[in-house]
């Protein structure tokens, strides 16, 4: 016994030997400056997506289609609800633990173990990364089973005389993502904080942004996907512009 003690802590230390002559760079740090090169990305697409939903809002008269109104509507039903009444925490739980299952089967992954109360829960499973630790904060999972269960029911019935009441709970169930994804954020999720506050925040923020763009070319005729594209492609090569003039000047000064 003794003999199997000495040769463990022999191990031990040649191994803290080589990690001691090898460099590491912390995970956060290393996210930390990938969030920075994502950040002029995260500036034109918002641009993007403004002008797009401006343009249609505006121009073609979005803002009177049926699509928008009982889709904010429901947000702003939801909203009341969320600051006026006890929040369902039990179902905001079970769908950010849900969601985390989702992901790991989705890259191949299995949960062990899955526990849902109204004071937390957690999952247990052999597969981790950034996009499963994030993926409650960025996938409305009641929306997309919404779109799913409308989708599957349209199969069966005929449900276009009921196509506003989706869009309602459509902004139903999004308003309640994006409530409570802000009010769960600065609490100090482990979620966050494991891959680095930051290029957590920036990720979430292009993952809903990225949502709310397919939102919109969904309900708005008058945006297409090639419209955004392009519109995209165009406030990118103006930043590129802009960086190289600016690049250019300070090294004539």
């Amino acid at each position: 016994m003794r003999r199997n003690r000495k040769r463990s802590k022999l191990r031990i230390s040649a191994h803290a030997a080589r990690e001691r002559e090898t460099l590491t760079i912390p995970l956060w740090w290393l996210n930390s400056i990938i969030a920075l090169f994502l950040l002029p990305l995260a500036g034109i697409w918002t641009k993007t997506f403004l002008t797009c939903f401006t343009r249609a809002t505006f121009q073609h008269h979005f803002w009177a289609s049926e699509e928008f109104w009982f889709f904010a509507l429901g947000a702003v039903l939801w909203v009341i609800a969320f600051f006026g009444l006890p929040r369902p925490l039990w179902i905001y739980v079970f769908g950010h633990e849900l969601t985390h299952a989702l992901w790991v089967w989705m890259m191949g992954g299995r949960v062990s173990q899955f526990r849902v109360s109204s004071d937390g829960g957690h999952i247990i499973s052999n597969k981790h990364n950034f996009w499963i630790a994030l993926a409650p904060y960025f996938f409305p999972l009641y929306s997309i089973g919404v779109i799913a269960l409308y989708g599957i029911a349209g199969f069966f019935w005929n449900l276009e005389p009921y196509h506003r009441w989706l869009y309602a709970l459509i902004g139903v169930t999004w308003a309640f993502h994006i409530s409570f994804t802000l009010w769960m954020i600065p609490k100090g999720q482990t979620d966050l904080t494991y891959y680095g506050t930051f290029f957590s925040l920036v990720m979430i923020y292009l993952m809903n942004l990225l949502v709310l763009t397919a939102l919109l070319i969904i309900a708005s005729p008058h945006v297409t996907l090639v419209s955004f594209a392009r519109e995209l492609l165009r406030n990118a090569e103006s930043f590129s512009t802009l960086v190289c003039t600016n690049v250019a000047a300070l090294r004539r000064s």
